[in-house]
């Protein structure tokens, strides 16, 4: 249908090759014809990539009120955090109907495809990754475990700061550990790295990935409580 915004689909799937976006569109398709659509609009695409990247709504899902105010505000937190860093992508969808196994998601859609982040960027996807945890602390007063992706997003993005891109201005533009050998993977093992550093170091590395987390959620926190208002 002429309502499709062919630029929309393409900031959403960067990476897709033509048998993907085939795929997409055959589901999109689908989508149609069970609304009695004889052309695919723009939703049926929005809900084709996600179905394709997340999985199917959990429409039927029984959602106490508390826990719907929970995910609420934590959508909320990622969604402000997003709008207002400086190096934040756009929000395109906010919902906290889930799936897969999210209870909701915030997404963003970036201008432009990237093959490299600078470290403002990387600095401003960890603020942006702690903003649902700092809402669910500054509207709620309480945590809950809804933030574990985010969590361990926020760990590996700071760790490979300091260890692999040389972004610790503590340790300087040096590399931290080497991958181990491929063959691993054969004994039913994760590919980790060896290290080749002293155990001084990895205590400075712990302290340094520790305080860019630290830093990124109070900045996180300063943000969602300057614009509160939005966030309610």
């Amino acid at each position: 249908d002429s309502d499709v915004d062919m630029d929309v689909l393409a900031r959403r799937t960067p990476g897709f090759s033509g048998a993907d976006l085939e795929s997409l569109l055959n589901e999109a398709a689908i989508l149609a014809a069970r609304g009695n659509r004889k052309k695919i609009i723009m939703a049926d695409c929005e809900e084709a990539i996600d179905r394709v990247l997340m999985g199917p709504e959990k429409k039927n899902r029984v959602m106490s009120e508390i826990d719907r105010k929970v995910f609420a505000y934590h959508e909320a937190g990622h969604a402000v955090v997003a709008h207002y860093s400086k190096h934040g992508d756009p929000v395109h969808k906010i919902t906290i109907i889930g799936r897969g196994g999210a209870g909701g998601y915030t997404m963003m859609l970036p201008e432009e495809e990237r093959f490299v982040s600078s470290r403002s960027k990387l600095l401003d996807d960890l603020v942006n990754l702690l903003g649902g945890r700092a809402a669910e602390e500054i509207a709620l007063a309480e945590i809950s475990t809804g933030a574990q992706n985010d969590l361990e997003r926020v760990t590996r993005i700071a760790r490979k700061m300091v260890m692999e891109w040389g972004m610790s201005e503590r340790l300087g533009p040096l590399t931290f550990g080497r991958p181990n050998g491929e063959d691993l993977v054969f004994l039913g093992r994760d590919i980790s790295r060896e290290r080749n550093y002293s155990e001084e170091v990895a205590a400075v590395i712990d302290k340094e990935v520790h305080d860019l987390v630290e830093s990124s959620y109070e900045q996180a926190k300063k943000l969602l409580t300057d614009h509160r208002d939005k966030l309610d």
